[in-house]
């Protein structure tokens, strides 16, 4: 009689412990169920991405300012019309104490369309909007101060997937055709940094590996030059190795000429990270 209440305990045992791993994997199975109806709703509920002809103003302020536009063959200029329109139906672009204007929708865009233009169906998925500040701003964001230095940042924390531009910096880039900065690109030039989950000035996302070791040597001596004053690289290039990144980039793509002329070890692996040739073929 003991032996046969054991043997019914034991029974039970196994049969609850099976009653158990069964509805475990019900419940597994349905978490599953829920999360990839809940995925395929929210797709059907997202809209369709309707991104419009560019407008003829664009299309002039293109022509008249942005010089690495001028310089594409009519089909690149197509296709940089319609990555400018994609963008800025993606990236929504806010006026904070002034008015956003085409002027600066077309800038924006352009600045983020230049570094990626080699690399088809590059979204910049890191980032929602892009806040227009009028003029520099510090560190905290405000408008008023003597400490008011900055011109452009990518945010974090509760800024992140957020962009601010200086709107007077933003448009003397493009208006002065001689300098060697851009903000707004090097704003840009980081989050493709960022790709690849850190901003460290190597873009292993659009780096081929064995690139990556000449491009380290290359920066830590053009680094070193910058700091004995023997560069003619923006100083602000020698704080780290991301900021260094941002700013030949800016160099590379503002007056890739004199880039070449001065740095062509750093032109021609710029030349490789971005897959791009700015600089026009020296006459003959």
């Amino acid at each position: 009689m003991i032996f046969s209440i054991k043997y019914n305990v034991k029974q039970l045992r196994i049969t609850f412990n099976a009653v158990m791993d069964t509805l475990l994997i019900v419940i597994v199975v349905l978490a599953v169920l829920v999360l990839i109806i809940g995925l395929v709703l929210k797709s059907a509920k997202k809209k369709p991405l309707i991104v419009q002809p560019i407008p003829e103003s664009f299309r002039q302020l293109l022509a008249e300012q942005v010089v690495f536009y001028k310089q594409l063959s009519p089909d690149k200029k197509q296709e940089f019309e319609k990555r400018v329109q994609l963008f800025l139906a993606q990236v929504r672009i806010t006026g904070v104490k002034t008015t956003v204007e085409d002027m600066d929708k077309v800038f924006i865009a352009s600045s983020a369309v230049i570094p990626i233009f080699s690399f088809p169906g590059w979204e910049y998925v890191n980032l929602h909007e892009i806040l227009l500040y009028p003029d520099s701003f510090n560190h905290d964001f405000e408008q008023k101060g003597n400490d008011r230095n900055v011109l452009g940042m990518v945010g974090n924390g509760a800024y992140n997937h957020v962009m601010i531009l200086s709107q007077h910096e933003l448009r003397q880039a493009f208006i002065n055709k001689t300098g060697k900065s851009n903000t707004a690109l090097h704003e840009f030039v980081h989050l493709v940094d960022k790709t690849d989950g850190s901003v460290d000035g190597i873009p292993e996302f659009i780096l081929q590996q064995q690139y990556i070791l000449p491009w380290l040597q290359l920066m830590h001596k053009e680094i070193k030059e910058i700091l004995e004053d023997k560069s003619d690289i923006n100083p602000y290039g020698a704080t780290n190795e991301a900021e260094f990144f941002a700013v030949v980039a800016e160099y590379f793509f503002e007056r890739p000429e004199l880039l070449q002329q001065k740095h062509p070890e750093l032109y021609q692996l710029l030349s490789t990270i971005f897959k791009q040739q700015p600089a026009k073929p020296a006459a003959s």
